[in-house]
């Protein structure tokens, strides 16, 4: 269904049967609104089940992403207090969760935005990838957002065959994108990306020797406890996770590609003994080096008697 379509205002509401709605995520609007100063909003063009009144607010039924390229206004929701927003803030509306906002009069503003729904993106908040009590991602005017968008647009225009999957797609892109950015400007504006990148090149550049993690962030100057939940926040391992991570990458590289010994290699990553080597690639990989070794080549294995020979 099209609300509205000239240079200014361009909406769709779009419908999904039951089949799309097993996907995992369904979009149910996109569009985008220029508001110019003093203009009403929200404009005319609103369905009745989307129009709202910014001193009453509203509740949807489904997830909105706006993303806001020109001018500024206001915020407020049920978790959020009353908040201006401006050109490059990404707001995240939720279901069941009330909320208004509208531009200033001085200024209007330019509105991108799309609504969905679905298991997928339920599942994200319930694991506080995006919590109900940050709606707000000030990540700046991107290119890349803004093509997603129109090409969401042109996606909803088009309507051939599977257009709702595709629809997700874009729609997946977007909140990923956003999560990404932000959480970005978030390291970097906490001047902590230098480091976690700091600490990430003394790892891999100390793979075969000891080095703990405990060590790593005294040449950072850094405690332990901060760095070790920054690390995390920022990389998803804590450091000796990763530290051991980069080891099995390590061996995996030298068992496929030299003809070292298991011992040898388990000595060049240091490992205590092979016997421990041997049990640490056999739980991360659930094969022993010599399986790994003989598949990555094509081989048949070796029986585990001769595993500490090869």
């Amino acid at each position: 269904m099209l609300a509205k379509s000239n240079l200014d205002q361009n909406i769709r509401y779009i419908v999904a049967n039951e089949r799309d709605m097993c996907w995992g995520l369904t979009v149910c609007s996109i569009g985008f609104q220029q508001i110019a100063p003093h203009d009403v909003y929200p404009p005319k063009c609103h369905p009745e089940s989307y129009f709202f009144s910014p001193n009453k607010g509203r509740v949807l039924d489904e997830y909105q992403l706006i993303y806001i390229t020109h001018g500024g206004g206001k915020f407020c929701s049920q978790s959020q207090k009353t908040i201006f927003v401006k050109e490059g803030t990404m707001v995240l509306l939720f279901p069941g969760e009330w909320h208004t906002y509208y531009p200033t009069e001085k200024t209007g503003w330019d509105e991108y935005f799309i609504g969905f729904k679905g298991n997928a993106m339920d599942q994200r908040v319930k694991e506080s990838f995006l919590p109900k009590s940050r709606p707000i991602f000030q990540i700046g005017i991107d290119d890349r957002l803004v093509y997603l968008y129109r090409e969401a647009m042109k996606t909803s225009y088009e309507e051939r065959t599977g257009f709702q999957q595709v629809l997700s797609g874009i729609a997946n892109l977007l909140i990923g994108l956003t999560y990404s950015i932000d959480k970005g400007t978030y390291f970097e504006s906490k001047r902590i990306q230098y480091q976690i990148d700091k600490a990430r090149v003394i790892m891999r550049e100390n793979t075969g020797k000891e080095i703990s993690p405990e060590t790593i962030a005294k040449q950072l100057n850094m405690s332990y406890s901060q760095f070790r939940k920054t690390f995390k926040e920022y990389t998803g391992f804590a450091p000796l996770q990763y530290i051991q991570e980069l080891k099995l990458q390590q061996a995996k590289d030298l068992l496929r590609t030299t003809q070292y010994s298991i011992k040898e290699i388990a000595s060049m990553l240091n490992f205590d003994d092979v016997e421990y080597f041997f049990m640490f690639f056999k739980k991360k990989l659930n094969q022993t080096p010599t399986e790994y070794r003989n598949f990555s080549r094509g081989k048949t294995t070796v029986t585990i008697e001769n595993i500490f020979s090869i």
